[in-house]
């Protein structure tokens, strides 16, 4: 018995179940192509799209001196301390660094601590009173932040300040080095 040679020769019984089948497994593959798709895309699109719907990040104020009355009229000082965040579940810390200073002990200035060409950190030369970055010999006014000489691109880079009950509280943030606008980073 010879085998029939096209789908139309088929009984009616096996030519509607054959194109059943065959509809079926076509149907079944475009649904796992389109499932797949899904799976794959989806976190793809969301990882491209994520940063336009990022929160801008939470800014606190952090407490840099307990008591106005210990602080140096006239002098700078540094104050260290610890900034921590958190990424999802992942927690960081972070040292940074402000020096303060006030004429009169009630109107403060606070510098982030530092440079503002390379992102070292900078000190205070008492002999000449004047800030100085060790990296690439920047040096800065004390009361303005004005840089006197060096390669640094912009003034020192001003924090807001808000005093509180004899304590001085500071808005940290830090900028970009190497260019001459401040930019937060």
């Amino acid at each position: 018995m010879a085998l029939p040679s096209s789908g139309s020769d088929l009984p009616p019984a096996l030519s509607v179940e054959s194109v059943g089948r065959r509809r079926f497994l076509r149907w079944a593959s475009g649904a796992s192509a389109a499932i797949s798709a899904l799976l794959v895309g989806f976190p793809a699109v969301a990882a491209f799209l994520s940063p336009g719907f990022k929160r801008p990040a939470k800014r606190d104020w952090i407490k840099v001196a307990d008591d106005v009355a210990t602080l140096d009229v006239g002098t700078p000082v540094k104050v260290d301390f610890v900034e921590a965040s958190r990424d999802a579940w992942v927690e960081s810390r972070a040292l940074r660094t402000v020096w303060l200073y006030t004429e009169d002990g009630e109107k403060f200035i606070a510098y982030s601590g530092t440079c503002t060409h390379l992102g070292c950190a900078f000190s205070y030369e008492k002999e000449k009173d004047r800030f100085v970055c060790p990296c690439h010999r920047g040096v800065y006014e004390v009361k303005t932040g004005a840089v006197l000489s060096g390669p640094p691109p912009r003034p020192l880079d001003t924090l807001a300040v808000k005093v509180e009950n004899g304590e001085v509280h500071v808005m940290f943030e830090t900028f970009r080095p190497g260019i001459d606008k401040k930019v937060v980073a």
